[in-house]
């Protein structure tokens, strides 16, 4: 008995040895990180009240390495020098925008400018789609479901468009994004799939999918029209870059959670790997993979004002000149259009992949589509009869009705009446918060910034993330942006602070009432779908242009997931603790601190790193409004074609993004471990 007793001692040995260890390294990287902090504050203190401390707060004015001439210098080679075979990259590269383009070209010419093709000698003309027809064919999946209000909702959409003088526009925009959502679906899936089947690629991927999201799409706007030509491919290009991340993000989650049983029982049945994965863990996980695809087109048409100024046009278009020209009711109008057709398209697509088996009245092809089949014989037949009845074929009441004037009216009404209130509520935040804040972050020498980071993420996720962080922000002081980076963060942590002060209280009261939450959910799906450039417009008129405007602008644009993830989060709470605290004697009070809190606090974070992540891609937006951050610089280097100069500062931002989405990571982290540790 001693001897096997020796025998467990000697192995556990070594177990009990990596225990200590890693109790060690929990029980002490608090301490440690906690010193680390308290050393790196006050290296900062003393930079300010040392004497001749100055060149302590001094930055690099200048890149201390050219960064951006090496950017600018590797893409002209790349588009030069490099080949494929014989064949140039850049030639190559105007074949795949050929290729891209054409569908998106025969769509416009179906929707809006009419096919026009030879058949021996003789040359055929076939007419656009009749704008009746559009509704027809939107209609009639809604009414194959028996959803009547979605069928309304596609109606009132087209209807709007169309007596408010977009129609050409709208169908512009419709082509585009069809065409992106299905190239961004499929490559989203077939990456998504490839990295469950090939878990190795998936660090590499997720870091390149990370520097996609956050880099803004305005840095790629230059390499892509050197690569793609001043064309709607190159528009389109920008816009799978910014909207294929999440469909791969989700496909590849979803397939990790599917059931253990129900793979096992495919593989029971002899299915091989492709019929595994497309017959029976995708189907499982539909809700998911549905998500993905209104994430996808809910980011297709957030870029289309972005496209448009590389020759996407549409809708897009149409915002931009009403920015430009300060028409601010007809900016709202068609951001408005954007909206309604982003919602139309996601509530479309989520209906018919969740249709039930009752909503099919035969397993032959025409006995499940037969509303879908007839809708599209009758837009084939309003079609062919608009060529007679001329209002079938072209509603065109440009200006006719128009809410513009009123909303123009509106607007010049109250800077006449509600001017003085306006502008001294905005001096005085800009005299007392903004300007002291600012004037704070520019004189904090940036080692010390890089100390403090590193000590937190140290703190909070251990070595390699304070490794991370201080490679990030130290890059941004040697390419020379230091100034323009501390701007930008200026702006995005007071915009981030009273995002996070609103939004969690107004998703926790949401949350506590269902009818409230309901109109919520309409107010909160208008203000992520509208196009961040309608924002500018009131802004600007009311508030005049600067840093007060632009940080209106990003709060209004940036808060919709602060609210809605903290509701969600309080009402997945299970009801069963909420109902243990109250046996127990818990106040409401307590409840919501003690108990709901902590329960919904991951997903709070994540609300509140989706809010932050929006913050950060509307830099270069509320840079149009006067400020002089890295939105200003890639800016700047769009005018002037510079694809080295807007690359560098798209790459600062992302590593600001990354960095701040990294440490929202570590926190929520830190703070489940803690609530773990209080329940055991």
């Amino acid at each position: 008995m001693s001897g096997l007793t020796e025998i467990q001692a000697d192995r556990a040995g070594p177990l009990a040895a990596a225990a200590r260890r890693i109790q060690w390294e929990a029980g002490n990287r608090a301490t440690i990180g906690r010193l680390f902090i308290v050393m790196a504050v006050a290296a900062n203190v003393a930079a300010f009240y040392l004497p001749s401390s100055a060149w302590l707060r001094a930055y690099p004015v200048a890149p201390l390495l050219p960064v951006s001439a090496w950017i600018k210098d590797g893409l002209i080679w790349f588009l030069r020098g490099a080949h494929v075979g014989n064949l140039a990259v850049g030639d190559l590269s105007r074949l795949v925008a050929l290729v891209i383009q054409a569908p998106v070209d025969f769509l416009q010419e179906l929707l809006v400018q009419g096919i026009v093709f030879s058949v021996g000698s003789v040359t055929v003309s076939l007419p656009p789609v009749s704008w009746v027809g559009v509704i027809v064919l939107f209609v009639s999946p809604a009414l194959a479901l028996k959803d009547f209000r979605l069928a309304l909702l596609s109606a009132s959409t087209f209807v709007y468009v169309a007596i408010m003088g977009l129609w050409q526009s709208t169908m512009m925009t419709l082509a585009l994004v069809v065409v992106a959502v299905v190239i961004g679906v499929a490559a989203g899936l077939f990456v998504g799939i490839g990295l469950f089947r090939w878990r190795r690629l998936r660090p590499l991927v997720f870091s390149l999918l990370d520097f996609m999201q956050t880099v803004p799409a305005f840095g790629y706007l230059v390499p892509a029209i050197l690569l793609f030509g001043y064309t709607p491919a190159a528009a389109l290009i920008v816009t799978l870059i910014y909207s294929i991340p999440p469909m791969v993000r989700l496909t590849d989650t979803a397939l990790k959670q599917v059931p253990v049983e129900l793979v096992e029982f495919g593989t029971l049945i002899g299915c091989s790997a492709r019929q595994l994965i497309a017959g029976v863990m995708l189907p499982s996980e539909k809700s998911s993979i549905m998500l993905g695809v209104n994430q996808v087109i809910m980011l297709t048409l957030n870029m289309v004002i972005i496209s448009s100024l590389i020759g996407a046009g549409g809708l897009g278009y149409d915002v931009w000149e009403a920015v430009k020209s300060l028409k601010i009711g007809r900016g709202i109008e068609a951001g408005l259009a954007i909206t309604l057709l982003a919602i139309t398209l996601d509530r479309l697509s989520a209906a018919y992949a969740h249709r039930r088996k009752d909503h099919l009245s035969a397993n032959e092809f025409f006995g499940r589509n037969w509303q879908v089949l007839a809708g599209t014989a009758i837009a084939v037949l309003l079609t062919i009869l608009g060529t007679w009845f001329k209002p079938l074929a072209d509603y065109n009441v440009v200006n006719v009705v128009s809410s513009g004037k009123w909303l123009d009216s509106a607007i010049d009404w109250i800077n006449l009446y509600a001017y003085g209130t306006v502008s001294a509520v905005r001096d005085h935040l800009f005299i007392y918060v903004l300007k002291p804040t600012k004037s704070f972050m520019l004189s904090l020498p940036w080692w010390g910034v890089v100390l403090v980071l590193m000590a937190l993420a140290y703190r909070l996720s251990g070595f390699r993330l304070a490794l991370l962080c201080g490679a990030m922000i130290t890059f941004i002081a040697i390419a020379g942006l230091w100034e323009k980076a501390m701007l930008s963060v200026y702006l995005l942590s007071i915009a981030f602070l009273i995002c996070a002060l609103a939004g969690v209280p107004l998703g926790f009261i949401t949350a506590s009432n269902p009818r409230l939450q309901r109109a919520c959910e309409v107010a909160l799906d208008t203000l992520q779908t509208l196009p961040s450039f309608v924002y500018l417009l009131p802004a600007v008129m009311l508030l005049g242009v600067g840093d007060f405007s632009a940080l209106v602008a990003v709060v209004l644009y940036a808060i919709a997931p602060a609210i809605r993830y903290t509701a969600r989060a309080v009402n997945d709470v299970p009801t069963t603790i909420i109902e243990a605290a109250k046996v127990y004697g818990a106040t409401p009070r307590q409840i919501r601190r003690f108990v709901i809190l902590p329960a919904a606090f991951p997903g709070i974070i994540l609300g509140l790193n989706q809010t932050l992540m929006l913050a950060i891609s509307m830099l270069i937006i509320t840079a149009m409004v006067g400020t002089r951050d890295l939105g200003q610089e890639t800016l700047i280097a769009l005018s002037q074609s510079d694809p080295g100069r807007g690359l560098t500062a798209g790459i600062c931002i992302a590593f600001i993004a990354i960095a701040a989405d990294r440490l929202l990571q570590g926190w929520a982290n830190q703070f489940d471990k803690g609530n773990r540790r209080h329940a055991e």
